[in-house]
Parts: C-alpha cells; structure tokens; sequence
C-alpha cells in the first residue's frame, strides 16, 4: 500500500472471447513457442465452470518469459452478465524441477505485477526461487494490461489534475471550489472512459481472480508472495480460501481493519520518522545540505514547506514545484534507504531553485516520463481505494481528523478543511466492512514487517501477524519499504527455505538490518 496525504486535488483524494477448450498439441510447443495450461477441473459453481476450466495459453514473449490472458467475469456475483475482463499474466519457467507456481504481486494497489516479473524476476525473487518454481507476475484488474481503468486520455488533463494550483487563497471558499471542480472532473472521466469496469476493480473481486488463475495454471494451492499492498491480497486469499492456501509470505504488511483516517496518520508519522532519520544519518556526510543538528535541520525541511507552498518554483516545463510535490518527491525517497542520495541531491538543488531530480521524483511516482503517463497507476489507485474503504464525510470529522495528522508529523502535514474529495465523488462506494481476518485452518503464514518501514508501519505487521490463526512474525529491524529486496540473508534464506520446503521458524528471528 502506497499512499500519502497529498496537498492538491489528487493529493486531497487521495471483451474478449472466452475460449473454453481446445489446446496446443504438445509436440508443436517446440515450433510455436506456445506452451498450454491444464486445469486443475476442480468443483466449482456452474456459472463458474467456463472461467476455472479456461486452458491458458502461453506464448513466448521476450527474455526468455511467456505471456497468457485469461479471462474473469466483471462481477463475480454475476457471472455471465455484462462483458468479462481480461487479466494479463507473464511467468518464468522454473529453472529446474517445478514444484508449482509462485505468484508474486508487487502492490500498489495500481502497481504493475506484470512488469514487476518481467522485467526483474531477479529482483522480485531468489535465484534459488527461481529453480524450483514457474514465476508468475499478473496485473490485477484494472492495472495496466490487463482490462485498466482509464481516466483523463491527454497528459495535459492528467498534468493539471496531478500538478495544477488553485488561484484562490488556499482553505477559502474559493479554494475549496476549484479542487472539487477538479476532483469532480477526473471523476468524470473516470467514469466515461471506463464503464462499468469502475464498479469492479476491488480487492475482494482481485482475490477471486487469483484463486481462478491459480486453478487454471493447474495448482492446487496457491504459493504467493505479496509485497506492500500485496500482501493484502494475500491475507484476505487466505480469509476467503484457507482450504487452498499452500505457502503464503507477505512482506511490509497491511492491517486490514485500518481505516483510510488510519492509514494515513500511520503514514505520516512513518514517513516523517523516515525523514528524521535521514537527516540524523545526512549529517555524516561532507555533502550533506542541511546543519548536523537533527532538529535544526528539520526546521529548515519545514520552512521550505511554507516557502513552497506560498511561493512555487517554476519548472521548465511550466509546471510548478508546490509543497505537495515536495511531498510526494521526499516519500518517494523514503521509500529506499538507497534512494536517500537523490534527497540529498534535491535539496542541495532547492537551495539555488533548481527543480530537476524533484521533478523526477514525483514523477517516478506517478509513472510520469517525457511528458507522458506510461502506466495507470494513479488511475487504478484511486479507483481501488475508493472502493476499498469507507469514505467520511462528516466536514468537522474531517477536520479534527486533519488536524490530528498535522500533529503527528508537523513538519510535511498540513492541517485542511477537505477530505478525500475524489472518493467523496466517486460513482461506487465502499461496501463490507473492514474486519480482521484469521484464515482459519490455514497452514502457516509468513508476516514481515520492517521497524523502520515508512509506507507500511511495523505495528501493521504485528497485527496482521496475530490476527491470522497461523501467521509467524518476521521482524526486520532496519530502515525502508519491504525487507526482502534488502538482500540479508537473515530474512531472504528464512523465507526462501518456507516456500522451498516449508520450514517455519520456531521463533522471531528479529534481523539487524
């Protein structure tokens, strides 16, 4: 999961023909490249039979990996009704002997599984993975290439919208206006250009794709490791099919019974701690921009705020380098202790106004390059939050609760009149309940949680941990998003001996990181 408050309209937001049989023949998958799955035929409802029993096709794609689609209904509830969606899929054959399929999600929700695998299986997993395992990365729907949510079609909307400053004073009547007229815009465009897709690109509706793709690939139990995000795909699979559950690892975990108020306090303070501990850690360096003492320099990251935001600094683009770009730019950072040098090099280039590597942060973020979106990220952001949690729209809850993050993390929170003003308008809203899950019966389910991770908080972890019936705690204590890609053989050789032969620690090995 990986949202911030923002500070401008986004910021204030936050068919195909189905085919049923016929496959390759073995001995022509040599000459075509093609490679055919077989389903696991398992029992499932009727109006569920075409989806569970598809044959997939692979084909090779590039790199040595292969490319499918399947085929999910738009309404699992209704299946048959309406167009179906399709789901993009890539895998990596296993190296050596199989034992099964491990699907990897990188999270988001908006984030590219798809590329995530192929384009660095090598980072998403171990080589030692790789032997024993066909690798599959998908994109979820509404993601990417698979069936996407699409808003704004010109980069010119998708700009204004994204980096747009209201010309009224901010916190007036005036000011409110404008970024509900934007926020209300997007909506709209959301809604024209995706149809009925927007109505279905949930959590809950990914979970059950998942378990149809797992049954089509032809495995039994579904092996997974979710990142982020994905690891609330990963534990609400488990809540919804603990039968099926095979190895489950979940890395920088979500707390499924956080609210979105929740999420984004816990947020705050996480990524102001980060920033607390990089200014702590630049202050060793020669090229360090900001003074040696910890709070003097966090003084001078909050006045740049307040300069920010009453004085942007043109790019030359046109665009303006606002206070929430700044925000959005130093998360992005925070996300990777590796990734503090480009903050040490965007402050030193905000002391004579040069805008450049904050730019390419934020626009990193937004999967801005050229002047062109090149994902759906933000889009498909959007969309699955707004469906995913209960939206408040009481305008004093919204203030108090405001007011309660800019405490929390004075330096990059400001407090506002507006909440999530995007979700507010949005055509579909929230349905269920945010409710722990405890997979019951599950066999064990690995929980990581990193100390010092901004963008999913350790208590997440904990929770999620004891929440589960069988969920086994891992703590990495150490600084960043997701302690796996970290490479310490404490957690990675604990993990990998999991998924290879399922071994579960007999405790918390707590790693230093």
């Amino acid at each position: 999961m990986t949202t911030r408050p923002r500070r401008s309209a986004v910021a204030l937001a936050l068919v195909a023909v189905l085919a049923l049989s016929g496959c390759v023949p073995t001995w022509l998958s040599g000459l075509t490249g093609q490679d055919t799955s077989t389903p696991t035929g398992e029992e499932v409802d009727a109006g569920l039979e075409p989806y569970y029993r598809q044959a997939l096709v692979w084909e090779r794609c590039g790199g040595g990996a292969q490319c499918a689609t399947a085929i999910a209904p738009l309404d699992w509830d209704d299946p048959g009704e309406g167009d179906d969606v399709e789901l993009a899929l890539v895998r990596y054959r296993a190296t050596e002997e199989a034992q099964g399929s491990l699907f990897v999600n990188p999270g988001g929700p908006g984030a590219s599984g798809f590329d995530f695998v192929r384009d660095s299986v090598d980072f998403a997993v171990s080589e030692r993975l790789r032997e024993r395992f066909d690798v599959i990365g998908w994109d979820p729907r509404g993601v990417g290439r698979s069936s996407a949510v699409t808003c704004f079609t010109d980069p010119a909307d998708m700009d204004e919208f994204i980096y747009g400053v209201p010309e009224a004073e901010p916190e007036t009547p005036e000011w409110v206006d404008e970024l509900e007229r934007s926020a209300q815009r997007f909506v709209d465009a959301c809604a024209e250009n995706s149809g009925d897709l927007l109505e279905h690109v949930d959590t809950d509706s990914t979970v059950r794709d998942l378990d149809m793709l797992r049954a089509v690939v032809g495995d039994e139990s579904l092996n997974y490791f979710g990142y982020s995000y994905g690891t609330e795909i990963g534990a609400r699979y488990a809540d919804r099919f603990p039968d099926r559950v095979g190895r489950l690892v979940l890395d920088g975990a979500t707390d499924p019974t956080t609210t979105q108020f929740e999420v984004v306090l816990a947020q705050s303070i996480g990524f102001e701690s980060a920033l607390t501990t990089y200014l702590t850690e630049c202050a060793a360096a020669a090229t360090c921009p900001f003074p040696t003492d910890t709070a003097a320099a966090l003084a001078v990251v909050e006045q740049l705020y307040e300069r920010l935001e009453s004085d942007p600094i043109a790019g030359p683009d046109g665009r303006l380098f606002t206070d929430s770009v700044l925000d959005i730019a130093v998360a992005t950072a925070l996300y990777d202790e590796a990734s503090w040098e480009f903050l040490s090099q965007m402050f030193t280039e905000l002391r004579t106004g040069v805008v450049e590597t904050g730019f390419l942060l934020a626009d990193f973020y937004y999967g801005r390059e050229n002047g062109e979106y090149v994902d759906n990220s933000l889009e498909a952001f959007i969309a699955i939050n707004c469906l995913d949690y209960p939206v408040e729209r009481d305008p004093q809850r919204i203030i108090e609760q405001n007011a309660a993050i800019a405490e929390a993390a004075p330096v990059t929170s400001d407090p506002s009149v507006l909440g999530d003003v995007v979700c507010q308008n949005w055509p579909h809203e929230f349905e269920g309940e945010l409710e722990p899950v405890q997979a019951e019966g599950a066999p064990p389910i690995l929980v990581i949680g990193t100390t010092g991770d901004p963008a999913t908080p350790y208590v997440w972890a904990e929770a999620l941990a004891e929440q589960l019936e069988s969920g086994v705690l891992l703590t990495y204590d150490g600084e960043g998003h997701i302690a796996y890609d970290e490479g310490d053989p404490c957690i990675n050789d604990l993990v990998d001996d999991y998924f290879v032969s399922g071994t579960v620690p007999a405790s918390d090995p707590v790693c230093a990181g």
